[in-house]
């Protein structure tokens, strides 16, 4: 069993990888179903049938550490439906080297931080060029140059052409280990003196620097990233005045002295963007004194931290609902009949819960009894709200979906457990599966079908599925997000592998509203010969 789950998961790489999201200008006829269940049937009929669509509260939080953020995020955002979304960060800081040696006398010229955001990498402008650029290298000194600075406008989500002033400092609690698990609401001090800030006008920037006398490459930035100065006093007092002390003789007694780093933004409203934590770097540029032949000098040389893979990395989100339309929104969580509306949020904000009821159950058994059917496709539709629609605000384009099910053999037979659907696990590597399907996301009445063909037919159709499956599906959970590759990049990490942690787009949908005809509903094509 466990190598058959494998070698399916394995396959799944080949749609979901690939191929999540479809988009479509107009619904396409899906033939999966067919294809797989019908042997050429003759006939299809397209009916909807009710479900039980509700809010799950996540009591905005989630799993923030090293493990779950490919990405990070920084920024905050404020906006009627959802009201005020803000991210922050933190991370360890680490030495490239223990017990360092930064010469006599060393004095810190400068401490850049530098943050390497998304970005739209075929809008590129070319800011500056100065031909008349000097820098300065520890073995020619002062080198006449060329300086090039390219920008790029950084992907974000909110009012994108605002401007956010990004603020860095000191995390005063230890962060532990990369390892440990930590929620996106845990609360860590930090200094209030802030060791740099910068106003980030939403461009990030490469440099290119090369040498007049033959245009070798003296400093190249090739990844656009925002620089942020930093306090060099701070370092000259933290790290320069602590040569050979405990403080920087090994990693555990550093990450202890300087705990972390903590990246916020200033406003309460504007933008989220992402950013790699792994390809953060901080960098401290210092002089200190080489004698050679009797004679003294003082060139500049540089020392990197480690921000990276191996350190401790948080999201901290903050949430204010107050005043916001989820805020107010009365008897959220409706399992029983429903919301009629539904707020989804990643980042620990809301989910979408599915419950097909008993009735639509019975309903769809006797449909395939009486008329000898069997059934073709179903799809859970959803329809974007007409309030949401009109902001503007771009639409979601990653989606999970998973099984919350029951297993009354289990030593355990009350608990709900979570895995992917039993569509994706079985159906993945057929041509034209995906997880859901995008209709008219620049029109009027944008939707969204979620493929629940293989689950349907299990529980109306005993026979599709396996005798040793005791199993009960008790409702289907929507997330806003993807699921991650593995580490090779051939197939999923798992079911609770996502990147929900950071993906930084909300949206509104109609939910189980009765007297709305775009209400949530369940479409099964079945077919007869």
């Amino acid at each position: 069993m466990i190598h058959t789950v494998k070698k399916t998961i394995t396959a799944i790489s080949m749609v979901v990888l690939g191929s999540i999201l479809l988009y479509n200008c107009e619904p396409d006829a899906d033939t999966l179903g067919e294809q797989l269940f019908l042997d050429g049937a003759a006939q299809g009929n397209v009916e909807a049938f009710e479900v039980t669509a509700y809010n799950i509260d996540n009591n905005d939080t989630i799993r923030t550490d090293a493990a779950k953020l490919t990405n990070g995020v920084l920024g905050a955002f404020n906006e009627s439906q959802f009201g005020m979304q803000k991210a922050s960060y933190l991370t360890q800081v680490k030495l490239s080297t223990y017990d360092p040696d930064f010469g006599t006398n060393a004095t810190v010229d400068s401490v850049v931080l530098v943050i390497k955001p998304k970005f739209a990498s075929d809008s590129v402008t070319t800011n500056t060029v100065d031909d008349n650029y000097t820098y300065t290298t520890a073995a020619d000194g002062a080198v006449n140059a060329k300086k090039v600075v390219n920008t790029y406008p950084v992907l974000k989500f909110g009012k994108a052409k605002r401007s956010l002033t990004i603020k860095v400092n000191e995390v005063q609690t230890f962060l532990k280990a990369a390892s440990d698990t930590v929620k996106s609401n845990d609360v860590f001090a930090f200094d209030s003196n802030e060791l740099g800030s910068k106003v980030f006008n939403g461009n990030a920037s490469s440099i290119a620097i090369t040498k007049d006398d033959g245009g070798t490459a003296l400093f190249t930035a090739s990844t656009p990233g925002i620089r942020i100065p930093l306090d060099k006093n701070f370092f000259q007092t933290k790290i320069i005045a602590k040569k050979d002390q405990p403080e920087l003789q090994d990693a555990s007694n550093f990450i202890r002295y300087f705990k972390g780093l903590r990246v916020s933004v200033a406003e309460s409203d504007g933008y989220l963007f992402q950013f790699s934590p792994n390809d953060m770097e901080m960098i401290m540029y210092y002089k200190y004194d080489k004698t050679e032949n009797g004679t003294t000098t003082r060139p500049q040389t540089s020392y990197s931290f480690v921000l990276g893979t191996g350190n401790a990395h948080i999201g901290q989100y903050q949430y204010e609902r107050t005043g916001s339309a989820l805020g107010n929104f009365t008897g959220i969580g409706n399992t029983v009949t429903g919301d009629a509306k539904l707020y989804t949020q990643a980042m620990g904000g809301p989910s979408i819960g599915v419950k097909i009821p008993e009735s639509t159950i019975t309903e769809l058994k006797n449909r395939v009894s009486e008329k000898k059917a069997g059934i073709i496709s179903a799809k859970i539709r959803i329809y974007v709200d007409p309030l949401w629609n009109d902001t503007n605000y771009a639409m979601p384009t990653e989606f999970t979906l998973l099984r919350r099910y029951v297993d009354p053999s289990s030593t355990n037979p009350t608990k709900v457990k979570s895995n992917f659907t039993n569509d994706l696990l079985k159906l993945a590597g057929v041509p034209g599966y995906a997880i859901f399907k995008a209709y008219d996301l620049d029109k009027e009445k944008p939707y969204y079908d979620f493929i629940v063909t293989q689950s349907i037919k299990e529980m109306i159709e005993p026979e599709s599925k396996p005798s040793t499956d005791k199993t009960e599906t008790k409702y289907f959970k929507i997330d806003l997000g993807s699921f991650e590759p593995n580490s090779d990049g051939t197939s999923l990490a798992g079911f609770k592998s996502t990147t929900t942690s950071y993906n930084t787009r909300r949206a509104v949908f109609i939910g189980t509203d009765a007297g709305n005809t775009n209400r949530v509903q369940l479409m099964v094509t079945y077919g007869t010969k």
